[in-house]
């Protein structure tokens, strides 16, 4: 008996399996779905910041978008450069660009 209860009802045990994932290429470096650090960061920061946001949705593509930031910021805020030829421009374009 413990805390002035008794407790007659069988114990129930049930059985939970769990799965487990193994990454199959160790090389596999990808960014939330996105192709390489430099274009997650650029996407994430173009997606989270107004500014950055509401010039990207009037210029309409990547290049016009950092094209328009021309003498006004060359880099995100975490250093990765906009002209960074790491940056997947294309993909930027479809996920980004594509309204």
């Amino acid at each position: 008996m413990r805390g002035g209860h008794k407790f007659t009802a069988p114990l129930t045990l049930t059985k939970h399996t769990m799965t487990v994932t193994y990454q199959r290429n160790v090389l596999d470096t990808t960014y939330n779905g996105w192709e390489n650090y430099e274009t997650w960061n650029v996407a994430l920061w173009i997606n989270n910041d107004q500014g950055l946001y509401d010039l990207a949705m009037e210029a309409g593509s990547y290049q016009d978008f950092v094209d328009a930031l021309e003498g006004l910021i060359s880099k995100t805020p975490d250093g990765v450069s906009f002209n960074d030829p790491k940056v997947n421009v294309i993909q930027i374009n479809s996920d980004v660009f594509d309204f």
